[in-house]
């Protein structure tokens, strides 16, 4: 029989088809994919869809929320739980909402947040001048140091020092290093500064316990709840307690009207699948394929930005192979391995051609892959790159990628001991 979709709306049905094909079929390294469980699919898709739920549990603008209520409270204790908190809000759409909602429960309009640059591997919502962030705050940007790609952290201090931040932020999106919450948290505390946490590319990792929680040591923490943490696109905030009633006023009213009660019922069972044995093992292995692909790329000559990785995360300098970071991206695409091109600290190139690959090990880890493979996909990506214009090359490619993928299957479901 065919399904209500395929019946009513058959062109938009093949095309999810056609999508699902793809992410079968090829290797995503990108950092900020992955795979979601069945459970969670299920969830997202689920009527919780249909429903208005404006306000907070016991406090909703709407009736009918005897379920709804329920939904919220168990997300928001599992991940207070989960990541040791006083606090958490499950509400923001993602985690750019999430990063505005702290600034406005902690500062004003006009003051001072000093977080990485852009271009030296920060968010946009860190202050970036094309991010409305800059716009509602004075924005200082920290870099990473030129020499090792890794954070200086007496430069940080000297910068905090000097211009005052009400607000520093730690954290970042092409950063492969583990980042020292701690020190962030002093520095924070000598200029009289709040500290935001951005955790959206690491809470996987922080949750499994293989990197430093900066939930100690922050006022308030951030995260997406897709990436390593494996669920589904959205947004998430963590804090002290004595900041908890300004974050929840700053998420709505003051940036959202109801939450998406779908996707908050879906964060609620990955926060489940998180807190399993079986999700720490899967964590530490990201790390170990980042690992592996990270020295197989350095054996091929590639030069990795810091040197190499403690994260899932890897960042790709290539000026030294002469290949714009856009045209590889490009051709590993066409060999199913997809990536994205990225600046790197003190590219000459502008962001829409730049001379950085960023890759991650997420989604593989999900299917199973382990460090064999990632070797094998390092050799993938030196082929297509010493072969950048041979089509020919570049097809065969695509097929070996074929190949690895059909070994590991796209996984419905993620094994839970309840023993």
């Amino acid at each position: 029989m065919k399904t209500a979709l395929e019946q009513y709306d058959p062109q938009i049905y093949e095309l999810i088809k056609q999508e699902a094909t793809r992410q079968s079929g090829s290797i995503r390294l990108i950092p900020s994919e992955n795979y979601v469980s069945k459970a969670v699919m299920q969830a997202s898709g689920s009527c919780l869809t249909n429903k208005y739920a404006e306000g907070y549990p016991g406090r909703r603008y709407y009736e009918g929320q005897h379920v709804t209520d329920l939904i919220e409270t168990i997300a928001t204790e599992r991940a207070r739980r989960i990541f040791k908190a006083d606090h958490a809000n499950v509400q923001p759409y993602s985690g750019s909402v999430a990063n505005m909602a702290a600034y406005a429960a902690l500062i004003q309009p006009g003051d001072t947040i000093m977080g990485l640059s852009l271009v030296h591997g920060g968010h946009l919502t860190h202050g970036w001048k094309v991010s409305v962030t800059s716009r509602f705050y004075k924005s200082v940007q920290y870099p990473v140091s030129s020499e090792t790609g890794r954070l200086d952290f007496d430069h940080i201090r000297e910068l905090a020092k000097k211009n005052s931040p009400k607000v520093i932020v730690s954290g970042a999106t092409a950063y492969p290093r583990e980042i020292d919450f701690e020190i962030f948290g002093d520095i924070a505390k000598e200029v009289g500064a709040y500290h935001v946490s951005d955790i959206a590319h690491i809470a996987g990792l922080v949750v499994a316990g293989i990197h430093k929680s900066p939930v100690p040591y922050a006022d308030v923490v951030s995260t997406t709840t897709h990436k390593t943490l494996r669920g589904p696109r959205g947004g998430m905030l963590l804090c002290k307690a004595e900041h908890a009633g300004n974050v929840d006023k700053a998420v709505f009213p003051g940036l959202q009207g109801g939450p998406h009660m779908h996707t908050l019922t879906a964060i609620a069972v990955a926060m489940a699948e998180a807190d399993t044995p079986e999700f720490v093992a899967y964590a530490q292995q990201i790390v170990k394929n980042a690992k592996a692909l990270a020295a197989k790329l350095l054996e091929y000559g590639f030069d990795l930005v810091s040197g190499g990785t403690d994260n899932h995360l890897i960042l790709i300098d290539l000026r030294n192979k002469n290949i714009p970071g856009k045209k590889l991206a490009k051709a590993l695409d066409r060999a199913r391995i997809v990536s994205n091109y990225n600046t790197v600290p003190g590219d000459p190139a502008p962001p829409s051609n730049p001379s950085g690959l960023r890759i991650g090990t997420p989604a593989i880890t999900t299917r199973g892959m382990k460090e064999p493979e990632a070797e094998q996909i390092a050799t993938f990506i030196n082929t297509v790159a010493e072969n950048i214009d041979n089509e020919a090359v570049i097809e065969q490619v695509g097929k070996e990628t074929l190949l690895l993928c059909s070994q590991f299957p796209v996984p419905e479901h993620f094994i839970k001991n309840d023993g």
